[in-house]
């Protein structure tokens, strides 16, 4: 059994070994199980990590996003079994990429359309491209020229983005693979398409509202930039450094700022209320948020053992995916001592986020560095705050 000690341990630990600072919150059933923060904020300015202090989530935005998709499901406003262009028009028809045995590349169309379960679960064959790239890849040399207009501009929103990748090939024939990356733009076009409302409104009346998270957003507004913790990255001598990324302006309000979907902004409280929800079955403070067997579905294990070795790697042992989540289907394989069903994912800043709907337990994890260390930090923090758990 550890104890608030050894976590205290643990993360003063990663910063005095130098990672800036961080913040974590464990919940049980709605009771805090431990709450800590460590580090710094600012280090040029000393200023300290809060509880009021405010990460980049990058792919942790994931959580809000596929929870409000999966509440658009449960009211019934798509079936999985959906094709995809019926909500955007403009994939009605997809092209795949074949490699032949003597190495050549037939571009033909896919056998049937890319539809919304092919989108929730990464298994529609688009994966990730943020900036130019050299690379022989068909499929990303494709998405690079698609997008080579639109970077040229230096602004556009996710439905221009989403629009401009309708006529790559994909990657594979849609469900038949699964590869990390763009099916969450085309996820938050959907939320917009079903809504009539963009997805930053969407998921403000559907659960940054409900569930109290006043300070988890796309864009600045009131204090929130001062708030935000900065970024650093080390030097090659080992010292940290200030880092700005390029997608740093999308969190500016206005047109000319955006690059897609703007990825979110939190608070470890903030977050940890939403993953306090999915530990207790879709209920906040008493009031029913979304349904528990909808959760149930959410990180059910959706991947067949081809679609496994795609998704694979050390960080990802024990865990298979669902919905927009790794979910645990091995906690032997995984060194993890959770429950079967336990689900989150990672963000590339540094945050690490989980639900255990078994034990009514939520953890949430924040950094921002950048590499992020997750490999290190992150199974710590688990084993530690599980141990927790009474």
């Amino acid at each position: 059994m550890s104890t608030r000690k050894d976590m205290d341990a643990l993360l003063q630990g990663f910063v005095d070994a130098g990672l800036p600072g961080c913040g974590l919150k464990v919940v049980q059933r709605d009771k805090v199980v431990y709450e800590g923060y460590f580090g710094m904020a600012d280090a040029e300015a000393g200023k300290p990590v809060t509880e009021d202090s405010i990460f980049r989530h990058a792919s942790t935005s994931k959580l809000p996003l596929y929870t409000a998709a999966m509440m658009l499901y449960e009211r019934g406003k798509f079936l999985l079994t959906d094709p995809l262009y019926e909500f955007l028009p403009e994939y009605r028809t997809s092209h795949k990429v074949v490699r032949n045995p003597n190495g050549s590349v037939d571009i033909v169309e896919t056998d049937r359309p890319i539809n919304i379960k092919d989108v929730l679960t990464m298994s529609c064959g688009l994966p990730y491209v943020n900036f130019p790239v050299e690379t022989d890849d068909v499929t990303l040399r494709a998405m690079v020229k698609a997008m080579q207009p639109l970077w040229e501009k230096g602004h556009y929103t996710n439905r221009e983005h989403v629009k401009a990748m309708a006529n790559v090939p994909l990657a594979f024939e849609p469900g038949s693979r699964w590869l990390y990356g763009f099916a969450s733009e085309l996820t938050c076009a959907l939320v917009e398409a079903v809504t009539g409302k963009s997805v930053d409104d969407a998921m403000q009346e559907m659960l940054f509202d409900p569930l109290e998270m006043n300070s988890t957003r796309s864009h600045f507004f009131g204090d929130t930039q001062e708030r935000m913790v900065k970024l650093y990255t080390r030097d090659p001598e080992g010292n940290l450094k200030p880092f700005v990324f390029p997608l740093e302006k999308t969190f500016l309000p206005g047109p000319e700022n955006e690059m897609g979907w703007a990825r979110l902004f939190s608070t470890v409280g903030d977050f940890s209320n939403l993953m306090q929800m999915l530990a207790n079955g879709g209920e906040y403070k008493g009031r029913r948020i979304m349904g528990r067997k909808t959760i149930d579905l959410m990180r059910t294990n959706t991947l067949n053992a081809d679609q496994m070795k795609d998704f694979l790697d050390p960080y990802e042992e024990g865990y298979g995916y669902g919905f927009g989540v790794r979910t645990l289907i091995d906690p032997n394989f995984g060194n993890h001592n959770g429950s079967l069903g336990s689900f989150g994912w990672t963000g590339g800043y540094g945050t690490w986020v989980e639900s255990d709907p078994a034990e009514g337990v939520s953890i949430v994890y924040m950094h921002n560095m950048m590499p992020n260390g997750e490999r290190y930090y992150h199974p710590r923090v688990r084993t530690v705050a599980y141990g927790l758990i009474r």
